[in-house]
């Protein structure tokens, strides 16, 4: 009742899961992002689009039985996607099974308007995306068609894509074919994907951001989860070999090879940044 009164308690939803609390929605949902409109050189080659997979599942169940409502971060997926599409890409939006994508309102940027026109012309394909088994089918044979993958963060990417073998795929695809893999935050959790069916860690050796466990383990104190998380993924991504390049919930980004990784919520414009300058830079 404390916990109501001050603003710390999560805010019950009415399919039973727990959005963030007031005070939490305060201290880290800013209204509006630091996104760069930067002129960028358009990308004019035949490689120009990404695919983008998303999550289609809303509630993370905590360790104490809770569920938490999430998805898909909107400033996580939006903001690098701004940049993208400045620098000339396209995108192919996917969910596991072709059900919507479903995001974080409550994250949403409302004072936003860069962030709001991209999130309004790709509404149509948020809520009819492709599903992965057909991507298999019918665009693994035109690698040459794509630059990337890029998987947003958003607690939601750790709701089944780790346990999909159709992500797993997708992934290996990408690494074996040259493409670059973006992501950020807990969106790293896909990686744990190709390890599924005891097979070794494809980006074994890899430096890496991704959100650390130690603030996700803070942030039931003052509402953000409503319980601790069911495992920490930056300790798992380091135990499988990855070399994690942050401690902290802050801007930091990544460049591997041909892996592209950002922290947080905070390293979105970076993250954006980076890729489009990259891709620009590496992809003929």
């Amino acid at each position: 009742m404390l916990k109501k009164i001050l603003g710390f308690a999560p805010k019950l939803e009415s399919d039973g899961s727990y959005s963030p609390s007031k005070m939490a929605l305060k201290m880290s949902v800013p209204s509006k992002t630091d996104y760069e409109p930067i002129p960028y050189q358009k990308y004019t080659g035949k490689k120009a689009k990404i695919l983008v997979i998303c999550t289609e599942e809303k509630n993370l169940k905590m360790k104490n039985g809770k569920l938490f409502s999430t998805g898909n971060h909107p400033v996580e997926t939006l903001l690098p996607m701004l940049h993208l599409k400045n620098a000339g890409f396209e995108f192919e939006i996917a969910t596991p099974t072709g059900k919507p994508a479903i995001f974080e309102m409550w994250a949403f940027p409302e004072k936003d308007d860069e962030v709001s026109s991209i999130y309004n012309e790709l509404t149509s394909k948020f809520e009819k995306p492709m599903n992965l088994s057909d991507f298999i089918e019918k665009s693994f044979d035109q690698t040459d068609a794509y630059a990337a993958v890029f998987i947003p963060g958003g607690h939601g990417a750790m709701i089944g894509i780790p346990e999909d073998n159709n992500v797993a795929k997708i992934l290996k695809w990408a690494h074996e074919n040259d493409l670059f893999t973006v992501s950020l935050c807990h969106g790293p959790g896909a990686f744990l994907s190709t390890t599924l069916e005891n097979q070794e860690f494809i980006y074994k050796g890899y430096n890496m951001a991704v959100f650390p466990d130690s603030v996700d383990n803070k942030t039931p104190m003052f509402g953000y989860l409503p319980g601790k998380m069911p495992y920490g993924l930056s300790e798992n991504l380091k135990a499988l070999g990855a070399n994690l390049m942050n401690t902290k919930m802050d801007k930091t980004v990544c460049l591997d090879r041909k892996l592209i990784t950002g922290s947080s919520p905070l390293a979105s414009n970076e993250l954006g940044k980076l890729a489009a300058n990259t891709l620009l830079k590496q992809v003929n």
